[in-house]
């Protein structure tokens, strides 16, 4: 089968959305599927050129509103050369919007049918664009529940997200397929390794987290918390994998508190030295309530490090409280989540019986698994009937044509002018 994917993030660019994407690229790969990427540039992304021939880099405005993603430039028919060299069976895009937007168009010119995962709480990012304003999150809503309803098969990464986005509407067939954890990768890091290269003590307790460093992750909450733990456990140090603009608010709170010393910030980390870092920590900590899956949960309990996280989307599927961590209401104060970190370092055996359930937990997202599911639906949804066959744009008139593209343009118009009148109304 031949699958091309357009996506609005992808490598270098570290993110949840990137790492799905090119998981699921190199699983299908494996399975001896075709897969074309469409993704906007990034700065690095010439670094590495192993991916030339099945990466289509679109131009794009980079560190778009001083944050670390690409926004692209919409160039006509720049696209169209390379995807009809290719030939897809399918599309599959995995943003509302920009990119996505190219992806409805591929669809329907080649008239294929179109599927559209639904990573994102698209809400909690809108202040990279406008601020904090309630009315353009409302409007992020609608836009991705519009845009859904014009696909043939949505995917929710989780049954938080897939009961949230059919509550807001969505009348769009949902599956429910998460993206796959290397849950033998993870777990064999190299614990003592991570420490010697950071120079942490062999016998301290490292409490972790790993992600974007960014705002809708909540992450003054959480070092908050941590950092009031820290005050009165001894030999606990707090090891932050990732990169973002909060990096530096994290990093006053530890100084304010005179823990600076015990903070260690590795910015970001891929392959063996995720996997080494991963291994090293002993307990994972995590405040986000933006996510739709949480891959950086399941990453942790492969590498049998159990989790305190607040309940969320995409967090409750994997955290199961009191057998592989501790999932605390959302609204929990920060005195309470860092109570709940004294109590699990104050007790080993508790910490151990979580370790061996969380790599049971892991073992339930293993990629094969997660890729077959995937396939199973790319599968179902082109043989579903005569309009999804993938007839070919030769055998239509050129009338034909003409009008199908202005159908198309009209629809992504209607898309937009829906959402904006449902938000306003």
């Amino acid at each position: 089968m031949h699958i091309c994917m357009f996506t609005n993030t992808y490598l270098p660019h570290v993110g949840g959305v990137a790492r799905s994407v090119h998981t699921f690229y190199r699983d299908l790969q494996r399975k001896g599927h075709q897969v074309l990427i469409v993704a906007p540039t990034f700065a690095g992304d010439d670094a590495d050129n192993s991916e030339e021939d099945t990466v289509l880099r679109v131009p794009a405005i980079q560190n778009f509103n001083g944050s670390d993603f690409s926004m692209r430039i919409p160039v006509p028919f720049y696209i169209n050369e390379k995807l009809d060299a290719f030939s897809p069976d399918i599309i599959h895009s995995h943003h509302p919007y920009l990119l996505g937007d190219a992806a409805f168009r591929a669809a329907r010119r080649r008239r294929l049918p179109l599927v559209f995962t639904h990573h994102t709480l698209y809400e909690e990012y809108t202040h990279y664009v406008t601020g904090d304003n309630d009315n353009f999150k409302q409007f992020a809503r609608n836009l991705s529940t519009m845009y859904a309803d014009l696909c043939d098969q949505v995917v929710a990464p989780s049954k938080s997200i897939a009961d949230l986005i059919t509550e807001r509407g969505v009348t769009t067939p949902v599956t429910q397929i998460p993206t796959g954890v290397d849950t033998q990768f993870f777990s064999s890091g190299d614990a003592q390794g991570f420490k010697k290269t950071y120079h942490i003590p062999e016998n301290a307790f490292i409490i972790g987290h790993v992600g974007r460093l960014a705002p809708e992750k909540n992450l003054e909450f959480l070092a908050k918390s941590v950092v009031r733990s820290m005050q009165t456990l001894q030999d606990t140090w707090f090891c932050v994998a990732g990169d973002g603009p909060d990096k530096q608010k994290i990093l006053e709170i530890f100084t304010d508190c005179s823990l600076a010393h015990r903070l260690i910030l590795t910015g970001n980390l891929t392959g063996s030295a995720l996997a080494d870092a991963y291994q090293a920590m002993d307990l994972f900590v995590f405040s986000s309530q933006s996510e739709t899956q949480g891959m950086v949960l399941t990453e942790a309990m492969a590498a049998k490090t159990p989790v305190i996280a607040l309940d969320g989307p995409g967090v409750r599927e994997v955290v199961k409280n009191k057998k592989n961590g501790v999932l605390l209401p959302a609204d929990a104060a920060q005195k309470v989540f860092s109570q709940t970190i004294c109590d699990a370092v104050s007790d080993p055996e508790k910490i151990g019986s979580w370790q061996a359930n969380a790599g049971q937990t892991a073992l339930k997202f293993s990629r094969d698994a997660c890729v077959k599911k995937l396939l199973n639906l790319y599968t179902d949804t082109v043989s579903r009937g005569p309009d999804m066959a993938g007839a070919d744009e030769k055998e239509m008139e050129p009338w034909e044509t003409f009008l199908l593209a202005i159908r198309t343009e009209w629809d992504l118009i209607a898309e937009k002018a829906h959402s904006l009148a449902r938000t306003v109304t």
